[in-house]
């Protein structure tokens, strides 16, 4: 299985990466199907199922919204957040579904969206879709939301051919060891050869190019964070705190920011708060692997290009694939999903992608990079998944700010040091993964375990 760096950075919105962008790629995956075998006109009545944790904290992360937009023919990364609201509204009131935004379909929201709390075999995050003419089936689909807005379909998880991508890399890898090998034996900087993987798919100005929206959308997600402010949807009655903090941080009016280190770190947590706020309330987001743990590699980096004298556009795209090369060894080894292991998977990969790509930049060998990733991801372990409410909220955006800092004291650490270190990434990313599995699935976003019931107790 092929990983590039896109996948890895989508353009998506709030606020969960697996429970409302993987399921609006579904339900609009699902309206392909339909069109491909001309069974589109021939739908009568549409219903959805959701499984295990997609069930369980679906409502909080708005996967029944999010499945029908896809139906409705939208797709994450073009879909207006603003409209979102107003269009399930029109639904509910007429109920009708706009199926590929061009067929009504009657769609009763108690009777067709189903929440069962059965898991299916392949992963806690499934979803079934079915289409059917009268009573007679049409279409039925399973597919598995496995993580940072990925899809599989049953076929798919069957068979093991999770991508259909077979290309060669010039400089494959599936662990860490063969990545600091190859880069040892071609005398390259990880950037230098996550840049000729790239290769394979797209041209260098093209892979620059990409990296570059991605990073003018989270900017623009930064940006957006610092204005708003109100409360955050859900229920909980959280109040954004970035726009104030902001304006707070505006007012010490010191150039010297970067030579005091409680400022930097409040810099550091402004930058996350910022982003992950945008995300509870629905806004326009990157995957940054997750929707979950969004902020922390932008928080990095936008602390970095902010204040800086040395920062260069160039740096941009380096930190981007550094960071890359740690999410694939840690989605390929074992999962940066947290209904399948817990925030470790979400955050303690983007902690430890962060800390690989602010390494990379201040000019760290390879070793280095590999230490700090090491460094980020060892101190996340055993990080549950229990959001207050099924809301990615509490503890979500506050942990994203913690994780930020953290992920600039592991590169400062590995800088410090020499590459060598006592325990391998690739222990580490095992032991997350062998972690997720001896979890109790309370701990894995289904809010039923930990801080969510410990909320509801007080």
């Amino acid at each position: 299985m092929a990983i590039s760096v896109f996948d890895l950075f989508k353009i998506g919105v709030g606020p969960s990466s697996s429970h409302t962008v993987g399921p609006m790629r579904a339900g609009a995956l699902f309206v392909e199907a339909l069109r491909e075998r001309k069974m589109l006109t021939q739908v009568k009545r549409i219903e959805v199922r959701l499984y295990g944790s997609l069930s369980a904290t679906g409502i909080g992360h708005g996967t029944d919204k999010a499945v029908i937009m896809g139906l409705m023919g939208e797709w994450p990364d073009k879909v207006d957040p603003l409209l979102i609201e107003p269009r399930l509204l029109e639904l509910r009131e007429t109920q009708y579904l706009l199926l590929a935004g061009e067929l009504r379909v009657p769609f009763i929201w108690q009777r067709d969206m189903r929440l069962l709390e059965e898991n299916l075999e392949y992963h806690p995050n499934a979803m079934t879709l079915s289409a059917f003419a009268d009573d007679q089936p049409l279409l039925c689909e399973t597919y598995y939301s496995i993580g940072g807005g990925f899809v599989v379909d049953q076929r798919q998880a069957a068979t093991g051919e999770l991508d259909q991508d077979k290309s060669e890399l010039p400089y494959d890898f599936s662990t860490a060891a063969q990545l600091l090998n190859q880069c040892n034996v071609h005398g390259l900087r990880i950037s230098q050869l996550m840049l000729a993987n790239e290769r394979v798919w797209r041209s260098e100005e093209d892979i620059r190019e990409g990296l570059g929206q991605i990073w003018q959308a989270m900017r623009t997600c930064v940006d957006a964070g610092l204005t708003h402010e109100g409360v955050l949807p859900g229920g909980l009655n959280v109040k954004r705190r970035a726009a104030r903090l902001h304006r707070s941080l505006l007012e010490i009016g010191k150039p010297n920011v970067i030579g005091s280190t409680l400022n930097a770190m409040e810099w550091v947590n402004l930058f996350a708060l910022a982003v992950n706020e945008e995300n509870a309330a629905g806004g326009r987001m990157v995957t940054a692997p997750t929707n979950g743990a969004a902020g922390i590699i932008p928080a990095v980096l936008q602390y970095y290009m902010k204040f800086c004298p040395e920062a260069r556009d160039s740096d941009v795209v380096d930190y981007l694939l550094a960071a890359a090369a740690v999410g694939i060894l840690c989605k390929r080894n074992a999962s940066i999903s947290g209904a399948e292991v817990g925030c470790q998977g979400e955050v303690g990969s983007a902690c430890a992608m962060a800390a690989a790509g602010l390494a990379e930049i201040l000019g760290a060998s390879p070793e280095q990079v590999e230490n700090a990733a090491e460094i980020g991801l060892e101190h996340n372990l055993g990080l549950t998944c229990d959001p207050v409410g099924g809301l990615v909220q509490v503890p979500c955006i506050e942990r994203n700010a913690i994780a930020a800092v953290k992920a600039i004291n592991a590169a400062q650490m590995a800088l410090r040091g020499d590459g060598t270190h006592f325990i391998s990434l690739d222990r580490v990313i095992r032991t997350m993964r062998d972690t997720g599995a001896d979890m109790h699935d309370k701990y894995k976003e289904t809010s039923r375990g930990g801080l969510a019931v410990s909320a509801i107790e007080c």
